[in-house]
């Protein structure tokens, strides 16, 4: 699937009916997992049609034995041991951004 064709609400969509077909698979009412999370059934209905925050999610894939999942929708980012000599065993903590003027910024 072309993610990057799709608009932010399609995917959220998207990830929702696979959060519901993740729960059909392994036989869970929407009751029964809002029970055993300690969340409203009308949040797991929420996040079932691509709504919900992040702690519903974390809390669905817990419950659902899925969160090892998380592994594959974003990896862990590693430096590589060039990146990590040439800043001297110093981690990046923020980024820099553009340098430079940039087109549109004389309107801020």
């Amino acid at each position: 699937m072309d993610y990057y064709s799709l608009s932010d609400s399609a995917i959220e969509i998207e990830i929702g009916a696979r959060l519901k077909a993740l729960r059909l698979r392994r036989n869970i009412t929407q009751k029964d997992l809002a029970e055993a999370t300690g969340l409203s059934v009308t949040a797991i209905k929420g996040i079932e049609a691509g709504g919900g925050t992040l702690s519903t999610l974390i809390a669905v894939l817990r419950e659902l034995r899925a969160l090892d999942q998380l592994q594959h929708f974003i990896p862990e980012i590693t430096v590589s041991p060039l990146q990590l000599a040439r800043s001297k065993g110093v981690k990046r903590q923020r980024a820099s951004g553009k340098r430079g003027k940039r087109e549109g910024d004389d309107d801020w």
